[in-house]
């Protein structure tokens, strides 16, 4: 399997932990008062808002339901799934897409060629090795932060930029099992 790659620069692991570890215990000490920080509740949880697949790559993806996610592998019936890749799915926040429909852009989940697209959790500032839980079942390790685009899409050529390669991660699945749309997403460590 390829080294894991971080294509932009972030805080090690070990200091997002602690911090993370400290915005917990002050949400959990203002718990009694019926205080919840939003900070806690935006960078710590969030949701699946779009599955997209495709058979072939290049292709469009199209929105599912509810996939099946194998361990090590990604997404059944994915192209981009492979046990020998550290590349097995890929994911953007909404909010990433937002920043392109505010620039004018008629676009939406999977335009970006994103297996998930969440919303609640700024996955970009996540580092690699962050691990994640996709629903209820699913395991993931984020191998990769953006990516370089060998070729410009046509949302760049629109746009003159594309959040993916800077604000899209990617992941190795840890543990298998079904995703569905709406489940939860949360950081583990």
């Amino acid at each position: 399997m390829p080294e894991k790659e971080n294509a932009s620069p972030c805080l090690g692991r070990g200091v997002f932990f602690r911090i993370v570890e400290s915005l917990l215990r002050i949400g959990e000490l203002l718990t009694p008062f019926n205080i919840t920080p939003i900070y806690v509740k935006i960078s710590l949880m969030g949701k699946v808002v779009s599955i997209n697949i495709s058979e072939k790559k290049g292709a469009r993806k199209k929105q599912r339901d509810e996939v099946v996610i194998k361990t090590n592998y990604g997404i059944e019936g994915d192209a981009h799934a492979s046990e020998t890749w550290h590349r097995q799915i890929s994911l953007l926040a909404y909010e990433s897409i937002e920043k392109m429909q505010d620039k004018g852009l008629d676009v939406g989940s999977g335009d970006f060629a994103e297996n998930i697209t969440t919303v609640g959790i700024d996955l970009f500032s996540l580092p690699v090795g962050a691990r994640m839980s996709l629903g209820e079942e699913v395991e993931v390790e984020v191998s990769q932060i953006g990516k370089e685009c060998k070729k410009k899409c046509k949302i760049y050529y629109q746009a003159g930029d594309c959040v993916m390669p800077k604000e899209g991660i990617f992941v190795t699945v840890s543990k298998g099992g079904v995703l569905r749309k709406g489940d939860k997403v949360s950081i583990k460590s």
